[in-house]
């Protein structure tokens, strides 16, 4: 990874994302799992570089802290 994504990945880091994820949602400026509540499902899928696994991942996570994407409008 590019130097100006370190310090900006270590969640995605270490929930296990690929690089080209952990890269797209750094760009998106969604750093956290928390930070995942300000997109949409489909924006998120939108984004160059997250692929079905790291997105399957992310909603493992999200619902065992009990949170969702937001709604779609």
């Amino acid at each position: 990874m590019k130097p100006e994504y370190e310090g900006h990945d270590d969640e995605w880091r270490t929930i296990g994302l690929a690089a080209p994820a952990r890269r797209a949602l750094v760009e998106a400026k969604l750093y956290r799992v928390s930070d995942l509540r300000r997109v949409t499902a489909r924006e998120l899928a939108s984004l160059h570089g997250m692929g079905k696994s790291a997105i399957a991942r992310l909603r493992v996570i999200m619902y065992a802290r009990k949170m969702a994407f937001r709604d779609e409008k």
